[in-house]
Protein backbone atom coordinates (compact mmCIF):
# COMPACT_ATOMS: atom_id res chain seq x y z
CA UNK A 1 0.00 0.00 0.00
CA UNK A 2 1.25 3.39 -0.98
CA UNK A 3 2.51 4.72 2.14
CA UNK A 4 1.61 8.56 3.50
CA UNK A 5 2.21 3.83 4.62
CA UNK A 6 2.21 2.60 4.30
CA UNK A 7 2.24 4.93 2.83
CA UNK A 8 3.47 3.58 3.49
CA UNK A 9 2.92 3.45 0.94
CA UNK A 10 3.28 4.94 1.71
CA UNK A 11 5.62 8.79 1.21
CA UNK A 12 3.31 7.33 0.97
CA UNK A 13 2.12 3.94 -1.18
CA UNK A 14 2.29 3.32 1.09
CA UNK A 15 5.89 8.45 -1.44
CA UNK A 16 7.05 10.05 1.85
CA UNK A 17 4.18 8.63 2.82
CA UNK A 18 2.18 9.44 6.17
CA UNK A 19 1.67 6.68 8.77
CA UNK A 20 -0.77 7.73 11.37
CA UNK A 21 0.91 7.19 15.18
CA UNK A 22 -0.07 7.00 18.30
CA UNK A 23 1.12 9.74 21.19
CA UNK A 24 3.26 10.54 23.45
CA UNK A 25 4.65 13.00 26.51
CA UNK A 26 7.86 13.33 28.11
CA UNK A 27 8.89 11.55 30.59
CA UNK A 28 10.69 14.13 32.79
CA UNK A 29 6.98 15.78 32.97
CA UNK A 30 5.76 14.18 36.28
CA UNK A 31 2.16 14.87 36.23
CA UNK A 32 2.39 12.56 32.93
CA UNK A 33 3.94 9.65 33.73
CA UNK A 34 1.86 7.05 35.17
CA UNK A 35 -1.69 6.46 33.87
CA UNK A 36 -3.97 4.29 36.25
CA UNK A 37 -6.39 1.67 35.23
CA UNK A 38 -9.81 3.37 36.31
CA UNK A 39 -11.34 4.29 33.34
CA UNK A 40 -11.63 8.08 32.84
CA UNK A 41 -15.02 9.85 32.80
CA UNK A 42 -14.24 11.25 29.22
CA UNK A 43 -13.45 8.77 26.73
CA UNK A 44 -11.86 11.04 24.04
CA UNK A 45 -8.74 11.40 22.00
CA UNK A 46 -7.12 14.04 20.19
CA UNK A 47 -4.85 12.86 17.07
CA UNK A 48 -2.28 15.14 14.41
CA UNK A 49 -1.66 13.80 11.41
CA UNK A 50 0.80 15.01 8.75
CA UNK A 51 -1.63 14.79 5.86
CA UNK A 52 -4.92 14.97 4.72
CA UNK A 53 -7.04 12.27 3.85
CA UNK A 54 -6.76 11.87 -0.16
CA UNK A 55 -9.85 9.60 -0.33
CA UNK A 56 -12.36 7.32 1.66
CA UNK A 57 -13.77 5.63 -1.04
CA UNK A 58 -12.87 2.05 0.25
CA UNK A 59 -12.51 1.06 -4.09
CA UNK A 60 -10.56 3.89 -4.62
CA UNK A 61 -8.17 4.58 -1.58
CA UNK A 62 -4.59 3.71 -1.92
CA UNK A 63 -2.80 5.24 0.62
CA UNK A 64 -2.32 4.27 4.53
CA UNK A 65 -3.62 7.52 5.89
CA UNK A 66 -7.26 6.61 3.94
CA UNK A 67 -6.89 3.02 4.83
CA UNK A 68 -6.52 4.07 8.56
CA UNK A 69 -9.67 5.57 9.02
CA UNK A 70 -11.55 3.13 6.41
CA UNK A 71 -10.53 0.98 9.22
CA UNK A 72 -12.28 2.54 12.05
CA UNK A 73 -15.60 2.87 10.12
CA UNK A 74 -15.85 0.23 8.31
CA UNK A 75 -15.54 -3.52 8.19
CA UNK A 76 -15.04 -6.22 5.71
CA UNK A 77 -15.73 -10.08 6.26
CA UNK A 78 -12.52 -10.26 8.61
CA UNK A 79 -10.88 -7.62 10.61
CA UNK A 80 -7.28 -7.10 13.07
CA UNK A 81 -7.89 -8.34 16.62
CA UNK A 82 -6.16 -6.91 20.08
CA UNK A 83 -3.31 -8.97 19.47
CA UNK A 84 -2.93 -8.39 15.61
CA UNK A 85 -4.49 -11.45 14.42
CA UNK A 86 -6.95 -11.80 11.35
CA UNK A 87 -10.39 -12.68 12.98
CA UNK A 88 -14.04 -12.80 11.61
CA UNK A 89 -15.74 -9.88 11.66
CA UNK A 90 -18.92 -9.98 9.69
CA UNK A 91 -18.46 -14.08 8.70
CA UNK A 92 -20.34 -16.44 10.93
CA UNK A 93 -18.51 -19.14 11.33
CA UNK A 94 -15.94 -20.73 9.04
CA UNK A 95 -16.30 -20.79 5.36
CA UNK A 96 -18.00 -24.09 3.50
CA UNK A 97 -14.60 -24.42 1.18
CA UNK A 98 -15.14 -26.33 -2.50
CA UNK A 99 -13.00 -29.49 -3.05
CA UNK A 100 -10.62 -27.83 -5.23
CA UNK A 101 -10.23 -25.09 -2.56
CA UNK A 102 -11.13 -22.24 -4.88
CA UNK A 103 -14.83 -21.50 -3.77
CA UNK A 104 -15.60 -19.86 -0.01
CA UNK A 105 -19.07 -19.72 1.01
CA UNK A 106 -19.41 -17.39 3.69
CA UNK A 107 -22.29 -16.54 6.02
CA UNK A 108 -22.93 -13.28 7.10
CA UNK A 109 -23.88 -12.38 10.64
CA UNK A 110 -26.49 -9.50 11.54
CA UNK A 111 -25.04 -6.02 11.05
CA UNK A 112 -26.43 -2.63 10.32
CA UNK A 113 -25.22 0.36 8.33
CA UNK A 114 -25.18 3.89 10.41
CA UNK A 115 -28.57 4.72 8.47
CA UNK A 116 -29.92 1.54 9.82
CA UNK A 117 -29.86 -0.64 6.84
CA UNK A 118 -28.59 -4.38 6.88
CA UNK A 119 -25.35 -5.18 5.57
CA UNK A 120 -25.88 -7.88 2.97
CA UNK A 121 -23.88 -10.27 0.52
CA UNK A 122 -24.90 -7.92 -2.39
CA UNK A 123 -23.31 -5.21 -0.12
CA UNK A 124 -19.63 -6.86 -0.98
CA UNK A 125 -20.74 -7.93 -4.43
CA UNK A 126 -21.55 -4.33 -5.35
CA UNK A 127 -18.34 -3.49 -3.83
CA UNK A 128 -15.89 -5.73 -5.59
CA UNK A 129 -17.81 -5.09 -8.99
CA UNK A 130 -17.32 -1.82 -8.69
CA UNK A 131 -13.56 -2.06 -7.54
CA UNK A 132 -12.82 -4.37 -10.94
CA UNK A 133 -15.20 -1.95 -13.01
CA UNK A 134 -12.74 0.08 -15.59
CA UNK A 135 -15.37 2.89 -15.75
CA UNK A 136 -14.57 3.57 -11.69
CA UNK A 137 -10.79 3.33 -12.08
CA UNK A 138 -10.16 1.51 -9.36
CA UNK A 139 -5.72 1.20 -8.70
CA UNK A 140 -6.43 -1.20 -6.05
CA UNK A 141 -9.72 -3.08 -7.49
CA UNK A 142 -7.67 -4.81 -10.33
CA UNK A 143 -4.03 -5.11 -8.46
CA UNK A 144 -6.07 -6.85 -5.67
CA UNK A 145 -7.93 -9.13 -7.53
CA UNK A 146 -6.34 -10.03 -11.26
CA UNK A 147 -4.70 -13.38 -10.73
CA UNK A 148 -6.41 -13.92 -7.56
CA UNK A 149 -9.60 -13.89 -8.02
CA UNK A 150 -11.68 -15.62 -10.93
CA UNK A 151 -12.54 -13.75 -13.81
CA UNK A 152 -10.64 -10.24 -12.41
CA UNK A 153 -7.92 -10.70 -15.26
CA UNK A 154 -10.47 -11.59 -18.11
CA UNK A 155 -12.10 -8.34 -17.50
CA UNK A 156 -8.88 -6.01 -16.94
CA UNK A 157 -7.67 -7.45 -19.77
CA UNK A 158 -10.67 -6.94 -22.24
CA UNK A 159 -10.91 -3.12 -21.02
CA UNK A 160 -7.48 -2.87 -21.75
CA UNK A 161 -8.62 -4.36 -25.29
CA UNK A 162 -11.49 -2.16 -25.46
CA UNK A 163 -13.41 -5.01 -25.95
CA UNK A 164 -17.15 -6.00 -23.86
CA UNK A 165 -16.38 -6.99 -20.84
CA UNK A 166 -18.86 -8.96 -18.14
CA UNK A 167 -19.11 -7.84 -14.63
CA UNK A 168 -20.69 -10.86 -14.03
CA UNK A 169 -18.20 -12.99 -14.49
CA UNK A 170 -16.10 -12.15 -11.49
CA UNK A 171 -16.47 -14.67 -9.00
CA UNK A 172 -17.90 -13.44 -6.33
CA UNK A 173 -22.14 -13.94 -5.66
CA UNK A 174 -25.22 -13.50 -3.43
CA UNK A 175 -26.12 -16.84 -2.84
CA UNK A 176 -28.72 -14.80 -0.71
CA UNK A 177 -28.76 -11.83 1.73
CA UNK A 178 -26.86 -13.81 4.25
CA UNK A 179 -24.57 -16.20 2.27
CA UNK A 180 -21.64 -14.69 -0.01
CA UNK A 181 -19.55 -16.87 -2.40
CA UNK A 182 -16.24 -16.20 -3.51
CA UNK A 183 -14.17 -18.03 -5.94
CA UNK A 184 -10.44 -17.77 -6.46
CA UNK A 185 -8.50 -18.49 -9.39
CA UNK A 186 -6.60 -20.66 -7.20
CA UNK A 187 -6.12 -21.42 -3.72
CA UNK A 188 -4.99 -18.65 -1.52
CA UNK A 189 -3.34 -19.45 1.54
CA UNK A 190 -3.73 -16.10 2.80
CA UNK A 191 -7.25 -16.00 2.18
CA UNK A 192 -8.15 -14.58 5.16
CA UNK A 193 -5.48 -11.98 5.53
CA UNK A 194 -6.60 -10.91 1.61
CA UNK A 195 -10.27 -10.41 2.54
CA UNK A 196 -9.54 -8.26 5.72
CA UNK A 197 -8.67 -5.29 3.32
CA UNK A 198 -10.39 -2.58 2.65
CA UNK A 199 -10.68 -3.02 -0.99
CA UNK A 200 -12.99 -5.74 -0.13
CA UNK A 201 -15.04 -3.71 2.55
CA UNK A 202 -19.33 -3.48 1.46
CA UNK A 203 -21.01 -0.57 0.10
CA UNK A 204 -24.82 -0.13 0.45
CA UNK A 205 -25.78 0.04 -3.34
CA UNK A 206 -28.42 2.04 -3.12
CA UNK A 207 -27.01 4.43 -1.04
CA UNK A 208 -24.09 4.87 -3.22
CA UNK A 209 -25.87 5.38 -6.23
CA UNK A 210 -28.12 8.40 -4.37
CA UNK A 211 -25.25 9.82 -3.91
CA UNK A 212 -23.60 9.93 -7.66
CA UNK A 213 -20.50 12.02 -8.08
CA UNK A 214 -20.98 13.38 -4.68
CA UNK A 215 -20.19 9.27 -3.04
CA UNK A 216 -17.30 9.52 -0.40
CA UNK A 217 -16.85 13.18 -1.05
CA UNK A 218 -17.56 14.36 2.56
CA UNK A 219 -18.83 12.99 5.90
CA UNK A 220 -22.67 13.32 4.83
CA UNK A 221 -21.68 11.55 1.81
CA UNK A 222 -20.31 7.69 3.03
CA UNK A 223 -21.98 4.86 5.27
CA UNK A 224 -20.62 3.18 8.06
CA UNK A 225 -20.34 -0.19 9.78
CA UNK A 226 -17.46 -0.09 11.68
CA UNK A 227 -16.97 0.83 15.34
CA UNK A 228 -17.23 4.78 14.50
CA UNK A 229 -18.84 6.99 12.34
CA UNK A 230 -17.17 10.33 10.71
CA UNK A 231 -19.43 12.91 12.26
CA UNK A 232 -17.16 15.55 10.25
CA UNK A 233 -14.84 15.66 7.11
CA UNK A 234 -15.06 18.34 4.26
CA UNK A 235 -13.04 16.03 1.62
CA UNK A 236 -9.44 15.93 0.81
CA UNK A 237 -8.44 19.32 1.47
CA UNK A 238 -10.38 19.26 4.85
CA UNK A 239 -7.16 19.89 7.67
CA UNK A 240 -9.54 18.56 10.47
CA UNK A 241 -12.36 15.80 11.31
CA UNK A 242 -14.13 14.04 13.87
CA UNK A 243 -15.09 10.40 14.76
CA UNK A 244 -17.39 9.33 16.98
CA UNK A 245 -18.66 6.03 18.31
CA UNK A 246 -21.61 3.62 15.76
CA UNK A 247 -24.47 3.11 18.26
CA UNK A 248 -25.35 0.62 15.26
CA UNK A 249 -22.21 -1.40 15.55
CA UNK A 250 -22.24 -4.60 15.52
CA UNK A 251 -20.08 -5.20 18.41
CA UNK A 252 -20.61 -1.09 19.80
CA UNK A 253 -20.34 -2.47 23.55
CA UNK A 254 -17.12 -3.19 23.35
CA UNK A 255 -15.91 0.29 22.41
CA UNK A 256 -15.78 2.20 25.52
CA UNK A 257 -14.10 5.53 23.23
CA UNK A 258 -16.36 8.41 22.19
CA UNK A 259 -14.51 10.68 20.03
CA UNK A 260 -11.53 11.05 17.78
CA UNK A 261 -10.66 14.36 16.91
CA UNK A 262 -7.99 14.92 14.42
CA UNK A 263 -6.22 17.62 13.06
CA UNK A 264 -3.83 18.26 10.30
CA UNK A 265 -0.82 20.00 10.90
CA UNK A 266 3.20 19.21 8.88
CA UNK A 267 5.07 20.53 11.16
CA UNK A 268 6.24 17.92 13.73
CA UNK A 269 7.51 20.69 15.94
CA UNK A 270 4.22 22.17 16.24
CA UNK A 271 2.69 18.58 16.64
CA UNK A 272 5.25 17.97 19.49
CA UNK A 273 4.48 20.54 21.29
CA UNK A 274 0.59 20.79 21.12
CA UNK A 275 1.42 17.36 22.70
CA UNK A 276 3.71 18.42 25.33
CA UNK A 277 0.78 21.53 25.69
CA UNK A 278 -2.10 18.50 26.87
CA UNK A 279 -3.91 19.87 22.89
CA UNK A 280 -2.97 16.51 21.81
CA UNK A 281 -3.16 12.91 22.52
CA UNK A 282 -1.45 11.45 19.40
CA UNK A 283 0.90 12.59 17.47
CA UNK A 284 2.24 11.43 13.70
CA UNK A 285 6.13 9.68 12.87
CA UNK A 286 8.59 11.83 14.86
CA UNK A 287 11.04 13.14 12.75
CA UNK A 288 15.01 12.24 13.35
CA UNK A 289 15.68 15.94 15.28
CA UNK A 290 13.02 15.01 17.98
CA UNK A 291 14.06 10.94 18.78
CA UNK A 292 17.14 11.50 20.39
CA UNK A 293 14.67 13.86 22.84
CA UNK A 294 12.44 10.90 23.94
CA UNK A 295 15.82 8.03 23.89
CA UNK A 296 15.05 5.85 27.11
CA UNK A 297 11.25 7.28 27.49
CA UNK A 298 8.72 4.94 28.17
CA UNK A 299 6.90 6.64 25.96
CA UNK A 300 8.64 6.16 22.70
CA UNK A 301 7.40 3.27 20.82
CA UNK A 302 9.86 2.07 18.04
CA UNK A 303 9.03 -0.61 15.32
CA UNK A 304 10.82 -1.89 12.37
CA UNK A 305 7.85 -1.47 10.34
CA UNK A 306 7.71 -3.60 7.18
CA UNK A 307 7.83 -0.70 5.26
CA UNK A 308 10.71 0.21 1.93
CA UNK A 309 11.02 3.55 0.33
CA UNK A 310 12.24 3.79 -3.01
CA UNK A 311 13.12 6.25 -5.81
CA UNK A 312 11.00 5.69 -8.83
CA UNK A 313 12.48 6.49 -12.53
CA UNK A 314 9.73 7.21 -14.98
CA UNK A 315 10.39 5.45 -17.92
CA UNK A 316 8.23 7.00 -19.93
CA UNK A 317 11.30 9.87 -20.25
CA UNK A 318 13.55 8.36 -22.58
CA UNK A 319 16.89 9.11 -20.80
CA UNK A 320 15.44 7.38 -17.77
CA UNK A 321 14.68 4.60 -19.90
CA UNK A 322 18.12 3.78 -20.20
CA UNK A 323 19.18 1.02 -17.76
CA UNK A 324 22.55 2.70 -17.61
CA UNK A 325 20.84 6.02 -16.40
CA UNK A 326 19.24 3.96 -13.97
CA UNK A 327 21.63 1.85 -12.51
CA UNK A 328 23.78 5.64 -12.10
CA UNK A 329 21.09 6.85 -9.96
CA UNK A 330 20.25 3.73 -8.11
CA UNK A 331 24.22 3.43 -7.47
CA UNK A 332 24.88 7.23 -6.52
CA UNK A 333 23.66 7.70 -3.30
CA UNK A 334 24.96 6.85 0.13
CA UNK A 335 22.00 4.37 1.84
CA UNK A 336 23.85 4.06 5.04
CA UNK A 337 24.00 7.96 5.50
CA UNK A 338 20.97 8.59 4.03
CA UNK A 339 19.49 6.39 7.25
CA UNK A 340 21.99 6.97 9.76
CA UNK A 341 22.75 11.02 9.48
CA UNK A 342 19.40 12.01 7.97
CA UNK A 343 17.14 10.15 9.15
CA UNK A 344 18.56 8.91 12.42
CA UNK A 345 15.48 7.83 13.27
CA UNK A 346 16.34 3.98 13.27
CA UNK A 347 15.78 3.62 10.08
CA UNK A 348 18.43 1.12 8.02
CA UNK A 349 19.54 1.53 4.86
CA UNK A 350 17.57 -0.55 2.18
CA UNK A 351 19.36 -2.42 -0.61
CA UNK A 352 16.15 -4.85 -1.62
CA UNK A 353 12.68 -3.77 -1.92
CA UNK A 354 11.30 -7.04 -0.08
CA UNK A 355 11.36 -5.98 3.72
CA UNK A 356 13.51 -7.82 6.08
CA UNK A 357 11.93 -8.93 9.47
CA UNK A 358 8.16 -9.48 7.27
CA UNK A 359 7.89 -12.81 5.78
CA UNK A 360 9.32 -16.41 6.44
CA UNK A 361 9.29 -18.92 4.09
CA UNK A 362 10.28 -22.55 5.67
CA UNK A 363 11.23 -20.77 8.83
CA UNK A 364 14.05 -18.24 7.09
CA UNK A 365 13.47 -14.37 6.91
CA UNK A 366 13.32 -13.81 3.13
CA UNK A 367 15.85 -11.82 3.44
CA UNK A 368 18.40 -14.11 4.95
CA UNK A 369 21.26 -14.45 3.61
CA UNK A 370 20.20 -12.16 0.75
CA UNK A 371 19.94 -8.66 1.94
CA UNK A 372 22.11 -6.38 -0.72
CA UNK A 373 21.65 -6.13 -4.05
CA UNK A 374 22.14 -2.63 -5.13
CA UNK A 375 24.59 -0.50 -2.54
CA UNK A 376 26.32 2.79 -2.79
CA UNK A 377 28.86 2.47 -5.31
CA UNK A 378 30.39 6.30 -6.64
CA UNK A 379 32.58 4.71 -9.06
CA UNK A 380 30.59 2.08 -10.74
CA UNK A 381 27.71 5.22 -10.70
CA UNK A 382 30.07 7.31 -12.48
CA UNK A 383 30.78 4.82 -15.08
CA UNK A 384 27.77 3.78 -16.11
CA UNK A 385 26.37 7.60 -16.28
CA UNK A 386 28.58 8.21 -18.51
CA UNK A 387 28.09 5.07 -20.63
CA UNK A 388 24.52 6.15 -20.49
CA UNK A 389 25.16 9.78 -21.55
CA UNK A 390 26.96 8.90 -24.54
CA UNK A 391 24.25 5.89 -25.18
CA UNK A 392 21.57 9.18 -25.72
CA UNK A 393 24.36 11.81 -27.31
CA UNK A 394 24.18 14.38 -24.80
CA UNK A 395 26.49 15.54 -21.70
CA UNK A 396 24.11 16.48 -19.10
CA UNK A 397 20.37 15.76 -17.86
CA UNK A 398 18.01 17.27 -15.95
CA UNK A 399 15.38 15.66 -13.94
CA UNK A 400 12.55 16.99 -11.24
CA UNK A 401 12.54 15.13 -7.98
CA UNK A 402 8.95 14.77 -6.48
CA UNK A 403 8.69 14.54 -2.86
CA UNK A 404 6.21 15.71 0.12
CA UNK A 405 6.36 19.00 1.52
CA UNK A 406 7.06 17.51 5.17
CA UNK A 407 10.04 18.26 7.02
CA UNK A 408 11.23 14.84 6.79
CA UNK A 409 10.77 14.74 3.01
CA UNK A 410 12.29 17.72 2.39
CA UNK A 411 15.22 16.85 4.31
CA UNK A 412 15.82 13.79 2.44
CA UNK A 413 15.10 15.77 -1.14
CA UNK A 414 18.14 18.05 0.20
CA UNK A 415 20.52 14.98 0.48
CA UNK A 416 19.48 13.68 -2.57
CA UNK A 417 19.86 16.52 -4.90
CA UNK A 418 23.79 16.70 -3.05
CA UNK A 419 24.22 13.36 -3.53
CA UNK A 420 23.14 13.00 -7.15
CA UNK A 421 24.73 16.03 -8.48
CA UNK A 422 28.03 15.39 -6.97
CA UNK A 423 28.36 11.77 -8.04
CA UNK A 424 26.83 12.27 -11.39
CA UNK A 425 28.98 15.08 -13.08
CA UNK A 426 26.46 16.75 -15.81
CA UNK A 427 23.41 15.93 -13.66
CA UNK A 428 21.03 18.69 -12.84
CA UNK A 429 18.59 17.66 -10.01
CA UNK A 430 14.98 20.47 -9.75
CA UNK A 431 13.31 19.96 -6.25
CA UNK A 432 9.35 19.72 -6.02
CA UNK A 433 8.02 19.12 -2.83
CA UNK A 434 4.34 19.02 -3.00
CA UNK A 435 1.37 17.50 -0.76
CA UNK A 436 0.81 13.99 -0.60
CA UNK A 437 -2.70 14.14 -2.82
CA UNK A 438 -0.70 15.94 -5.48
CA UNK A 439 1.99 13.47 -5.33
CA UNK A 440 -0.40 10.48 -6.04
CA UNK A 441 -1.91 11.55 -8.58
CA UNK A 442 1.26 13.00 -10.60
CA UNK A 443 2.50 9.47 -9.66
CA UNK A 444 -0.51 7.85 -11.54
CA UNK A 445 -0.62 10.08 -14.48
CA UNK A 446 3.07 9.55 -15.12
CA UNK A 447 3.65 13.39 -14.37
CA UNK A 448 7.15 13.34 -12.94
CA UNK A 449 10.98 12.13 -13.94
CA UNK A 450 12.10 11.06 -10.20
CA UNK A 451 9.69 10.26 -6.77
CA UNK A 452 10.55 9.16 -3.87
CA UNK A 453 7.44 6.44 -3.34
CA UNK A 454 6.81 3.96 -0.54
CA UNK A 455 5.19 0.63 0.13
CA UNK A 456 3.77 -1.33 3.04
CA UNK A 457 2.22 -4.91 2.97
CA UNK A 458 -0.83 -5.83 2.18
CA UNK A 459 -1.08 -8.96 3.17
CA UNK A 460 1.68 -11.28 4.63
CA UNK A 461 3.47 -12.75 1.44
CA UNK A 462 6.44 -11.31 -0.99
CA UNK A 463 3.57 -10.86 -3.79
CA UNK A 464 2.33 -7.72 -2.18
CA UNK A 465 5.50 -6.50 -3.23
CA UNK A 466 6.74 -8.28 -6.18
CA UNK A 467 3.68 -8.02 -8.17
CA UNK A 468 3.93 -4.35 -7.75
CA UNK A 469 5.83 -4.52 -10.91
CA UNK A 470 4.13 -6.00 -13.33
CA UNK A 471 3.82 -5.14 -16.78
CA UNK A 472 0.94 -2.90 -16.93
CA UNK A 473 0.25 -2.86 -13.23
CA UNK A 474 -1.89 -0.25 -11.61
CA UNK A 475 0.58 0.38 -9.39
CA UNK A 476 3.55 -0.04 -11.58
CA UNK A 477 3.89 3.55 -12.39
CA UNK A 478 7.11 3.56 -14.17
CA UNK A 479 6.29 2.20 -17.61
CA UNK A 480 8.53 -0.43 -16.59
CA UNK A 481 8.29 -4.17 -18.57
CA UNK A 482 9.95 -7.07 -18.27
CA UNK A 483 8.65 -10.31 -19.68
CA UNK A 484 11.07 -12.83 -17.87
CA UNK A 485 9.93 -10.55 -14.41
CA UNK A 486 6.53 -10.95 -15.81
CA UNK A 487 7.08 -14.90 -16.06
CA UNK A 488 8.97 -15.61 -12.46
CA UNK A 489 6.03 -14.72 -10.68
CA UNK A 490 3.42 -16.51 -12.74
CA UNK A 491 5.23 -19.30 -12.17
CA UNK A 492 5.46 -18.49 -8.64
CA UNK A 493 1.87 -17.93 -8.35
CA UNK A 494 0.49 -20.68 -10.44
CA UNK A 495 3.07 -23.97 -10.17
CA UNK A 496 5.33 -23.66 -6.74
CA UNK A 497 2.66 -22.42 -4.53
CA UNK A 498 2.65 -25.77 -2.36
CA UNK A 499 6.53 -25.34 -1.82
CA UNK A 500 7.37 -22.51 -0.18
CA UNK A 501 11.18 -23.14 -0.63
CA UNK A 502 10.62 -23.00 -4.30
CA UNK A 503 8.16 -20.22 -4.02
CA UNK A 504 10.25 -17.64 -2.36
CA UNK A 505 13.13 -18.71 -4.49
CA UNK A 506 11.24 -17.45 -7.88
CA UNK A 507 10.62 -14.31 -5.78
CA UNK A 508 14.43 -14.09 -4.66
CA UNK A 509 14.96 -14.12 -8.60
CA UNK A 510 12.08 -11.65 -9.71
CA UNK A 511 13.68 -9.11 -6.97
CA UNK A 512 17.53 -9.57 -8.15
CA UNK A 513 16.30 -9.15 -11.60
CA UNK A 514 14.25 -6.20 -11.39
CA UNK A 515 17.24 -4.55 -8.98
CA UNK A 516 20.58 -5.92 -10.41
CA UNK A 517 19.71 -6.15 -14.34
CA UNK A 518 17.06 -3.84 -14.62
CA UNK A 519 17.17 -0.97 -11.80
CA UNK A 520 13.87 -0.50 -12.01
CA UNK A 521 13.42 1.62 -8.89
CA UNK A 522 16.65 2.78 -6.55
CA UNK A 523 15.68 1.46 -2.95
CA UNK A 524 16.25 3.98 -0.22
CA UNK A 525 15.63 2.76 3.36
CA UNK A 526 13.26 0.35 5.81
CA UNK A 527 11.07 2.44 8.25
CA UNK A 528 11.55 2.14 11.43
CA UNK A 529 8.72 4.56 12.89
CA UNK A 530 8.91 6.10 16.05
CA UNK A 531 5.85 7.13 17.64
CA UNK A 532 4.79 8.80 21.33
CA UNK A 533 2.04 7.19 23.03
CA UNK A 534 0.04 9.23 25.88
CA UNK A 535 -0.05 6.66 28.75
CA UNK A 536 -3.67 7.62 29.52
CA UNK A 537 -4.35 6.19 26.07
CA UNK A 538 -4.57 2.32 26.41
CA UNK A 539 -5.56 -0.42 23.91
CA UNK A 540 -4.27 1.16 20.70
CA UNK A 541 -3.91 -1.66 17.75
CA UNK A 542 -0.73 -1.75 15.67
CA UNK A 543 -0.80 -3.65 12.19
CA UNK A 544 1.80 -4.10 9.80
CA UNK A 545 -0.74 -4.93 7.01
CA UNK A 546 -2.58 -1.98 5.34
CA UNK A 547 -3.76 -0.03 7.81
CA UNK A 548 -1.92 1.00 11.00
CA UNK A 549 -3.66 1.81 13.92
CA UNK A 550 -7.58 0.46 15.00
CA UNK A 551 -8.49 2.56 17.63
CA UNK A 552 -12.07 0.27 19.10
CA UNK A 553 -10.03 -1.34 21.53
CA UNK A 554 -9.17 2.37 23.06
CA UNK A 555 -9.57 3.24 26.70
CA UNK A 556 -8.63 6.65 28.28
CA UNK A 557 -7.48 5.88 31.98
CA UNK A 558 -7.34 8.54 34.77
Amino acid sequence: MKNSKFAIFAGLMLVLSVILAACGVNSDNSEKKSAGTKLADKQEISIMSKSEIPVMDSVKTTDTVGFNYLNNVNEGLYTIDKDGETVPALVDGEPEVSKDGKTYTFKLIDAKWSNGDPVTANDFVFAFKRAMDPKVASEYGPYMMNGKIAGASEITNAAAKKKSYDLDSLGVQAVDDKTLAITFEKPLAYWKEYLSFATFFPQNEKFVKEQGDKYATSADTLLYNGPFVMTSWNGPTATEWELEKNTNYRDADSVKLEKITVNVSKDNNAQVNAFEAGEADITDLLTSDLVPQYEGDEQLQTTLAPTVFWMKMNEKNKALANVNIREALAKAFNKEDLAKSVLGDGSVAANYFVPKDFVSYDGKDFRSGYEDLITFNAKEAKAAWEKGLKELGVKELTFSYMGDETDSAKKIAEYMKNQLEENLPGLTIKVESVPFSIRLDRTKNFDYDLVVSGWGPDYKDAISFTDLWLTGGTNNEMNYSNPKYDELIKKATTELTDDPAAYAKAMQDAEKLFLTEDFGIAPMYQRVENILVNPKVKGIVKSDLGPHYFYKGVTVVE
